[in-house]
């Protein structure tokens, strides 16, 4: 016997509501090719932070440009993690600007 009313839904109904939601299955679509594209970063992240060294150690100094990328990049992956952990509903780019290397902490 069952106690809800008949108007209420049962929690098996909001289950197989968000089931059978495109958004929900267009989300994960969303969410696989952004994690791609996060690993992909991870790898130009390492590339730049190497060259960032060689820069250094050749001619002690960093070399500007990759440090303003770098600071944008960064900014990139911290919104795509933003993006794949339901804290933000906001795509990244390119859904979105290319960030201006602040980094929020």
């Amino acid at each position: 016997m069952s106690y809800q009313s008949d108007n209420e839904p049962s929690p098996a109904d909001d289950v197989s509501q968000h089931v059978k939601s495109r958004s929900t299955w267009v989300r994960l679509v969303f969410m696989l090719l952004f994690a791609v594209i996060f690993y992909v970063s991870e790898m130009v992240l390492f590339a730049v932070a190497a060259v960032q060294f060689l820069f250094k150690l050749f001619s002690g100094d960093a070399n500007e440009r990759l440090t303003r990328f770098g600071a944008n990049l960064a900014t990139f992956l911290q919104q795509v993690a933003q993006f794949l952990t339901y804290n933000t509903e906001d795509m990244p780019f390119p859904f979105a600007d290319w960030p201006g290397g602040e980094t929020g902490a």
